[in-house]
């Protein structure tokens, strides 16, 4: 494939530059992505392992980020809810383009409190809701008709009144163990730092391209 010329950041990024804390770094690279025009900077690669050592990724949204760790919610019957469960560790990335800049994160990963999944669902317009209640995510469907049907059926049936959050949806966070940050620069001379979590001390090293 004929490689696509990219425009590549004039800026260093030094180890001066970086936070001590990664979940800091993470926030003010975060919000240079929105200001550098990044659609939906949220959006990371998450990859798992099941219990048969199967690697699967797939793209979900970042819904809430501290020191704690990174927040996403999903069906906890689902592949990767499973997989979770089976084997709760994962790896995030998130690749910003519009501003060459790629954040890579690995760690354990636990299901949040109650309270946060319960307040998160609740701030859902009703008709995610029911999406998320009426589809068993990843399992075989005759058509999108036969969604839409059940889709119809509770949103008549609800006829907006609240809707508690089901027991199998939810959230997890990863806790992480590594973040790496990446910055691409011209001749592929890009800049890339990794934190490591060193007995709750965050350590950074400079890593070659």
């Amino acid at each position: 494939m004929a490689a696509e010329k990219l425009i590549f950041s004039q800026i260093p990024l030094s180890k001066s530059d970086l936070n001590p804390s990664p979940i800091n770094q993470f926030q003010t690279w975060f919000h240079e992505a929105t200001l550098c025009g990044q659609p939906e900077p949220n959006a990371m690669t998450l990859a798992t392992v099941d219990q048969n050592y199967d690697v699967t990724a797939r793209t979900v949204l970042l819904k809430s980020v501290d020191e704690q760790g990174f927040v996403f919610y999903t069906n906890y019957l689902s592949p990767k809810g499973q997989a979770l469960k089976a084997i709760p560790k994962a790896a995030l990335v998130f690749w910003w383009q519009s501003c060459q800049r790629q954040v890579r994160v690995t760690g354990t990963v636990t299901v949040v409190e109650a309270k946060l999944s319960d307040d998160y669902f609740a701030s859902r317009p009703q008709d995610s809701q029911i999406a998320s209640i009426i589809s068993k995510q990843s399992e075989v469907i005759p058509s999108r008709d036969y969604l839409l049907e059940k889709f119809n059926e509770m949103q008549s049936r609800v006829q907006g009144k609240p809707i508690p959050r089901p027991d199998f949806w939810g959230g997890f966070r990863l806790i992480p163990s590594t973040v790496e940050f990446w910055q691409g620069r011209e001749h592929r001379m890009s800049d890339r730092f990794k934190y490591l979590n060193v007995d709750d001390i965050w350590q950074i090293v400079q890593l070659s391209p």
